[in-house]
């Protein structure tokens, strides 16, 4: 990544009283945004692709075998066959029962010869014979090499900026709430409510809070029709690396790895450019002290941003 972009980048709340070296709002936004693409155009982070490399050996199961799993054993959260774990680094614990599944069982259907010289393409056709007991077991029932995680985190004190952010957010009409129940999630956007995973550290709750402000702000009204998922989870994650890093925190390669997490990428995140910099300066602009507002007039960007 070329370091002069991401280092160089001065905030317009912290240091730097001086006019004539104090960045503009807009030249922050700009150049954020551009780390953040990147970030991107380098792909994935050795974390990210060790993540997604472990998660491939993990099924989706049936409706009727997640119901078997949730019968045996209720409190399980990851599960997989002994082969599937071994490859993963890690055993099966002695004296553990596997929880018992079926799997399907596959067979080849060959075809009469003058059949099959009337089309190639149905030659050996695998089909669907019976099904057969499997057994699978939970991560709890292993013991070994940690699983890889999406440790989509920033670091850092948000300090005073959070709670001006809550301020914002509840100035706008939105209700504001901590639930355990959201878990694995650490932040839901409801249209008109957000629900925060309680325990994050300050840097992780105001960039997660960031995020589903933007997705109040841009995706709960015509526009969530008009964009898809992917759109959706790159503007409002673009928008927090943009503010989080504005205010001081320490993004890393955060929200790189969750846009792709998502299969967003740089283009995707260009097409987008506008609406990640308006958003991002109106939320920035409430986030400037009440001595900055009163000790100088707004930036154009910010007080024209909507």
């Amino acid at each position: 990544m070329n370091t002069t972009a991401t280092t160089a980048v001065v905030t317009p709340f912290t240091q730097n009283n001086n006019k004539q070296q104090k960045q503009t709002a807009k030249e922050v936004i700009a150049a954020n945004v551009q780390a953040l693409i990147e970030q991107l155009e380098q792909g994935h982070s050795e974390a990210l692709t060790a993540y997604l490399t472990a998660m491939g050996r993990f099924h989706n199961y049936s409706f009727g075998n997640i119901l078997e799993i949730a019968r045996q054993k209720p409190d399980a959260t990851r599960v997989a066959g002994l082969y599937a774990w071994n490859q993963l680094g890690r055993k099966v614990k002695k004296g553990e029962h596997g929880i018992r599944i079926l799997a399907p069982v596959i067979g080849v259907r060959r075809k009469k010869d003058e059949e099959a010289e009337k089309d190639i393409r149905t030659q050996n056709q695998a089909v669907l014979v019976g099904f057969r007991a499997a057994y699978v077991f939970d991560v709890s029932q292993t013991e070994g090499t940690e699983l890889p995680e999406f440790s989509g985190r920033v670091s850092g004190n948000a300090g005073e900026y959070r709670d001006r952010l809550v301020d914002f957010v509840i100035g706008q009409g939105i209700a504001l709430e901590f639930k355990e129940s959201i878990a694995p999630a650490l932040g839901v956007s409801y249209g008109g409510k957000i629900a925060l995973l309680p325990g994050q550290s300050s840097a992780e709750e105001f960039s997660t809070l960031v995020h589903e402000l933007a997705h109040e702000m841009l995706h709960k009204a015509d526009r969530r029709t008009a964009t898809t998922k992917t759109v959706r989870e790159t503007e409002a994650e673009a928008i927090a690396f943009v503010v989080g890093k504005t205010v001081g925190l320490e993004t890393g390669r955060a929200s790189a790895d969750y846009i792709h997490l998502y299969h967003g990428n740089a283009a995707l995140l260009t097409e987008s450019l506008e609406v990640i910099q308006k958003t991002s300066a109106v939320i920035l602009s409430a986030l400037e002290s009440p001595a900055a507002e009163s000790a100088e007039e707004p930036e154009p960007e910010l007080a024209q941003a909507s």
